[in-house]
């Protein structure tokens, strides 16, 4: 199938697809942004959009448990496939293996830690430092995100499932400042944490046969302190919205993720 046989998308997945921080706000509830990159690839395309990301979702969130969010519950991102469908994209695993939280956390435990008032918070914070997932963890996680492809065939048969991958957040220019407030040794335990995250995609499109854009791979020279980064630091100023966002795609890590799963078709 071909990009011009294209006429509906579904798009499934966390905060990478949803676009927290982004505007204008597409679902405030599920932090989904109306410029991410399902509708970017949408409006390139011409096609119809069924947006079902959610900002913190989880494999499990996505085939079978409901998300709760504040005061609203979603169900299971698969109940809302639509079964005509041309292309699906997927984009989760990161949330099962706490990446990007973890990366919020010790951001704020690394500002707060610069003030003596908030220093307590900031120790408290920083108390369980970077995630180490073990192979058993990455293991359910492939196997997690592989249940999603399966799931999608069987219930949209005719779509082409595309997974798409996490940008990279921390590369090889990333060094400690107010927007990456990480010592050598968090950058580098987040860098091997990312490495995972990518390991997950890559084996979860092997043992599927599902078609893969590596989002990580190609985004690595545009990483937090690279000349143009497609990702977000920490804000300056920390509003809830802000914090949301952080180490999220901004606007060009959406359009360039849009762009390569174009390429791709």
């Amino acid at each position: 199938m071909t990009a011009r046989h294209i006429r509906r998308i579904a798009a499934l997945g966390s905060s990478y697809a949803a676009g927290p921080g982004i505007e204008p706000v597409a679902d405030r509830r599920a932090h989904r942004s109306a410029r991410n990159y399902p509708q970017l690839l949408a409006e390139r395309l011409g096609a119809a959009l069924t947006d079902l990301t959610v900002s913190g979702a989880t494999t499990e969130t996505i085939t079978s448990t409901p998300q709760r969010v504040r005061f609203h519950t979603f169900p299971p991102q698969l109940d809302g496939l639509p079964a005509d469908a041309d292309l699906v994209t997927v984009t989760v695993g990161g949330n099962d293996l706490q990446y990007i939280g973890s990366m919020v956390r010790l951001g704020l435990a690394g500002r707060f830690s610069s003030g003596r008032l908030s220093r307590p918070l900031g120790t408290m914070l920083s108390r369980d430092g970077v995630p180490r997932p073990s192979e058993a963890d990455i293991d359910r996680a492939a196997a997690g995100l592989a249940r999603v492809v399966e799931e999608v065939r069987g219930r949209a048969g005719d779509a082409r499932v595309i997974l798409v991958d996490y940008l990279t957040v921390v590369g090889p220019d990333t060094g400690y400042g107010r927007a990456t407030p990480f010592d050598e040794t968090t950058l580098e335990e987040f860098r091997r944490l990312g490495g995972q995250v990518t390991d997950v995609f890559t084996r979860a499109a092997t043992d599927t046969g599902a078609e893969l854009v590596a989002m990580g791979l190609r985004s690595r020279d545009h990483a937090l302190g690279s000349p143009h980064p497609w990702v977000t630091g920490l804000p300056e100023r920390l509003s809830r919205s802000g914090i949301m966002g952080a180490f999220h795609p901004n606007s060009a890590g959406m359009r360039a993720v849009a762009d390569a799963i174009a390429d791709q078709l």
